[in-house]
């Protein structure tokens, strides 16, 4: 227990001061998670069986990942990107999967089955790090960043089927048709159950639960949601990621999405942070030193090839300058080639010397990622001075711009939504309170939300960089304060008000950086100093 707590402690401490440092140079926590897996390997040489042990663990950081992105799988959304999802992302997908498969066949000699894996896996590119930077640069609603959005939407969809791919050909069932179609049934079952559960029972559910005003309750609620589809999922012989999707996907129907997915966020990073150095673990000093010409060679060949191959692709859809970009933010491997590749290696369909090679060269390519999107524009202008056009600023559809952020639903919200919709502004408020939101939307007030404002991925979400105004009217101070120093991490332009109580949290507010502080004590004065003035004046 001892040594436990010991190699936890300097788990995380490395953990912690080695992303602190790549933080300063835009490289993704992720990359640093798979060093320290290998400097504690390397450190503690652990046995087979730990490694697995953790693995194990660690793949619930997958299952909750899957899950957010069932949350953000919306139908309307796929049909207007249907183009960008469906067509750009099958062809990248399949094309990439089988170049990358024939390369893996013949020229390193892999079977057909590793091929196959190996193949597809390098076919992904990296969501977290890719949107990530895209949404740090402002770039997401780009031309190239619709575009990038849609394949990389296409591939998270795609992530399933290649998982279940892994367990085919590890089954050893000697008939693949009575396999695939002992799947397709419980596939059915399992959409059907889970379909059910989310139609007549999950809305209902969570509003009994939110009824309480408890976030432990809260929370605990919405990992028994999670776990208990991934358990489903597995009870019928699939992958528990694939249960936490379909789970995802009907939570997705409700109006709780939002604070459910805020919820989950420290899970999922936590798992997803265990996840990664256990991928790190696997990779061996000797497999840089002996291989590490290969290695090398499959970096750049990789990344050259997908990168040509995505240009080549768009080149006759969408303009040049935008499939180049494209191209350039998508080149690289990402965190569920990692994924697929760690369950092909537990079903023993990777050895263990193609294993290491490819999870370096993987990492390798994640690392150049944030450099590449840093610097796309020069890169771009080194080949193309394309013009920007009005389809390269075109906007994902359904998504806010130009608009203004009410956070909380109390009187003075109330009166505010009245104004905006006489005056006919685009608003939408974020209301915490799920009783609340029920009675607004019950009254016929569309543009209110079920969401914590003091959570900087829902600012986020509703786009907060492009938004006209923020107004932030809510009573609780605490949670004011959390606000308004969560939109001071975004675009320091941001036109925020915020009302306050007194001169004291006027101070502390204009430290924060808002724009527009409304003392309501200083102004109720001034307008009762009027009004007596005007009394007098009437009186003479």
């Amino acid at each position: 227990m001892e040594n436990a707590l010991l190699i936890l402690i300097i788990t995380i401490s490395i953990a912690t001061l080695l992303n602190v440092f790549l933080k300063r140079f835009d490289i993704p926590t992720i990359i640093g998670y798979v060093i320290t897996g290998f400097a504690i390997s390397s450190i503690f040489h652990f046995a087979e069986d730990s490694k697995e042990m953790l693995f194990h663990l660690a793949e619930f950081g997958i299952v909750f990942l899957m899950f957010t992105i069932g949350l953000e799988f919306s139908v309307n959304h796929l049909k207007k990107m249907k183009k960008e999802v469906f067509l750009y992302g099958t062809l990248q997908v399949v094309l990439s999967g089988l170049l990358f498969t024939l390369l893996a066949y013949f020229a390193f000699g892999l079977e057909t089955k590793s091929a196959i894996v190996v193949g597809f896996a390098l076919a992904l590119s990296s969501t977290a790090i890719v949107l990530k930077v895209l949404n740090e640069n402002n770039q997401i609603h780009s031309g190239y960043g619709r575009h990038t959005l849609g394949i990389l939407l296409f591939q998270d969809l795609a992530v399933v089927p290649l998982l279940l791919m892994v367990s085919f050909f590890a089954s050893e069932s000697e008939s693949v048709s009575i396999l695939l179609l002992e799947t397709l049934a419980s596939a059915i079952v399992v959409f059907l159950i889970l379909f059910v559960l989310g139609k007549y029972f999950l809305e209902h559910f969570f509003k009994w639960v939110m009824s309480t005003g408890s976030e432990e309750i809260s929370l605990v609620a919405v990992l028994l949601v999670v776990m208990g589809a991934s358990y489903l999922a597995h009870l019928f012989g699939f992958t528990y990621s694939l249960g936490a999707f379909i789970g995802g996907m009907m939570i997705a129907e409700t109006k709780y999405r939002y604070r459910i997915e805020t919820d989950l966020i420290p899970f999922r990073d936590i798992l997803l942070g265990v996840f990664f150095v256990t991928i790190g673990m696997l990779i061996e000093w000797h497999s840089i030193v002996d291989y590490g010409h290969i290695i090398l060679g499959l970096l750049v060949g990789i990344t050259v090839l997908k990168g040509l191959l995505i240009f080549g692709l768009l080149y006759y859809f969408v303009p040049k300058r935008t499939a180049l970009k494209t191209a350039m933010a998508l080149f690289q491997v990402g965190e569920f080639s990692l994924a697929i590749l760690a369950l092909a290696r537990s079903n023993d369909l990777i050895s263990t010397e193609v294993n290491p090679i490819m999870i370096i060269t993987i990492v390798l390519s994640m690392i150049m990622t944030p450099f590449i999107l840093k610097n796309i524009k020069r890169l771009a202008d080194l080949f193309t001075h394309e013009p920007v056009t009005l389809r390269e600023r075109a906007l994902i559809g359904g998504t806010y711009r130009d608009h203004i952020i009410i956070c909380g639903y109390g009187p003075i919200g109330e009166r505010l939504v009245k104004k905006f919709r006489e005056r006919g502004l685009l608003y939408i408020v974020l209301e915490h309170d799920v009783k609340i939101v029920d009675r607004v939307i019950a009254e016929g007030e569309e543009a209110i939300y079920f969401a914590n404002a003091a959570q900087k991925m829902v600012l986020s979400h509703f786009n907060v960089n492009h938004c006209n105004a923020i107004i932030v009217t809510i009573e609780n101070e605490i949670q004011r304060q959390l606000i308004c120093e969560n939109i001071a991490s975004f675009n320091p332009d941001i036109n925020s008000i915020v009302k306050v109580n007194n001169s004291t949290e006027e101070e502390i507010f204009s430290q924060l950086g808002m724009k527009h502080i409304i003392n309501s004590r200083d102004t109720i004065a001034d307008m009762l100093a009027e009004e007596a003035l005007a009394c007098n004046l009437q009186a003479k």
